[in-house]
């Protein structure tokens, strides 16, 4: 029987791996929600703070769809359980590929950590406003590249560490599913 002074893990389970997925998950949740809190509470909505003119201005705007606007004509109901759904679907594989991932791919499990750490700040924000909140917003001229967060650019960036790895052909084989020898 397990003391109560013991960290519950699973069987097998490796701590210090979970304690790098609860830290840098847990960073990008808490500066994205708290960036968010400073956006939703201090710029009113469609309102812009120009920080580069011409390139890059803070704004206040809330998102119903998913990536680019996605479903956010749909009914609430539908898009509230859709993106549930999905997100957990997605929190769930990410998480498979955290620990999946070996320990000499350090900047492979980092970058899953961040997508994980995103998809949670993001899911947040449906639970709290049926909404996420975006307000980074990066134009020239008059071509704006769809409003964004935190949380989408902790995901951008570990997609990029998870395509850099595909493309120089640096993925673990248990990602990927071969056998090991």
């Amino acid at each position: 029987m397990m003391s109560t002074s013991e960290p519950c893990t699973l069987p097998g389970e490796d701590k210090s791996g979970l304690v790098k997925l609860v830290m840098i998950a847990g960073l990008v949740v808490i500066l994205d929600q708290a960036s968010k809190l400073i956006v939703y509470h201090g710029l009113a909505l469609y309102n812009e703070i120009v920080i580069i003119p011409g390139f890059f201005s803070i704004v206040h705007y809330q998102n119903p769809g998913g990536a680019f606007g996605i479903l956010a004509g749909t009914g609430n109901g539908f898009r509230q359980v859709f993106f549930l759904i999905v997100s957990i679907l997605a929190l769930g594989l990410i998480y498979y590929f955290y620990r999946s991932t070996p320990r000499s791919h350090r900047f492979l499990s980092a970058g899953f950590a961040m997508i994980f750490g995103g998809a949670i700040g993001n899911l947040l924000d449906r639970f709290r406003l049926g909404q996420v909140v975006d307000f980074l917003d990066v134009y020239v001229n008059g071509w704006h590249w769809p409003a964004f967060n935190v949380a989408d650019s902790a995901i951008t960036i570990g997609i990029c560490i998870f395509v850099l790895h595909l493309l120089f052909g640096k993925m673990p084989d248990k990602i990927i599913g071969k056998k090991e020898s």
